[in-house]
């Protein structure tokens, strides 16, 4: 059984393969009409339940996308319509779904629910989002990154912002394709207690809260909201991130040429500016269309395809 709750479920060879499938269907798919199927239908028959906690929009998209050109389908189900939203157990859900589905997405608060629902369900289980980690996003990510600079390992990466549920999977990342990584966030704001300690036996992982050292000769810089969804009306994280902006001025002191990614949905003039997101440094549109390419190779690994 192959469920993908963190990267290292899959581990560094096996992300390394998923990244490679992700490419090569991308290219043989150049030009084609995005609802056309892939020629091989690799997942033909194959249904995908998607659980969502949480509102979604490139989550929802490249899951529902990637199936359709793989030639499998999808049911969606949101806590508001179904038995999960009035008291149904994580266990029994897990039961039922495996009845009905090959594969379930979950996207949710508590990152115990996600391994909750892999102890029961008889069929592989992925995490869309979770609270403790976004290991979806960082493979589409890295994909970018190779798309767009040709090499991973040993490439430099700076974060800046929230140590939050994506800065958790990017140092799992970085430890796993081994690449160099600076982490700065504010205090009290730091990236999961147990992601650092792994991380602490790497001598190419830093963390700290200055954002101008962490950036500095980064090739790739990567931020996120400094508010997540559930966290808004909290004064006192904004005021927190005061300085923790990627404008111009701090995109300069990365290298030459230095990538610039964020997740999405940007919060414009708070932990980006403009200037920067729309700028040529920026990736975040190839980034966004990569969760399709990376998350169709994901879904032919839990399935055994590859």
């Amino acid at each position: 059984m192959r469920h993908f709750l963190n990267l290292s479920d899959a581990g560094g060879d096996a992300v390394a393969t998923i990244l490679n499938e992700a490419m090569e269907r991308k290219e043989r798919r150049a030009g084609w009409p995005t609802g056309k199927v892939d020629a091989d239908r690799p997942l033909d028959g194959v249904v995908l339940a998607m659980v969502f906690e949480k509102s979604s929009t490139r989550t929802r998209m490249s899951f529902d996308l990637a199936m359709r050109q793989l030639g499998g389908s999808v049911i969606v189900l949101e806590s508001n319509t179904s038995q999960l939203g009035r008291g149904e157990t994580i266990a029994d859900t897990a039961r039922v779904l495996s009845r009905f589905a090959d594969a379930i997405m979950i996207r949710t608060d508590h990152h115990q629910k996600a391994v909750e629902l892999t102890q029961h369900a008889t069929v592989p289980v992925i995490n869309g989002l979770t609270d403790f980690s976004h290991p979806c996003q960082l493979l589409a990510d890295m994909q970018t990154v190779i798309e767009h600079r040709a090499k991973l390992a040993g490439s430099l990466w700076a974060w800046i912002g929230d140590g939050n549920n994506v800065c958790n999977s990017l140092i799992e990342a970085a430890a796993l394709m081994h690449f160099g990584l600076a982490v700065a966030t504010p205090s009290q704001f730091e990236p999961d207690v147990g992601m650092c300690a792994m991380a602490a036996t790497r001598d190419d992982i830093y963390f700290g809260c200055d954002p101008a050292e962490a950036i500095d000769g980064a090739e790739v810089v990567v931020t996120d909201a400094w508010v997540s969804m559930g966290q808004e009306g909290d004064e006192y994280r904004e005021e927190a991130f005061a300085g923790f902006q990627v404008d111009e001025a701090l995109m300069a002191r990365a290298a030459p040429g230095a990538t610039f990614l964020h997740c999405l949905p940007a919060h414009r003039g708070e932990e980006v500016s403009d200037g920067v997101i729309d700028g040529p440094q920026s990736a975040v549109w190839d980034e966004a269309e990569n969760r399709l390419h990376a998350q169709k190779a994901l879904l032919m690994w839990v399935m055994g395809k590859i």
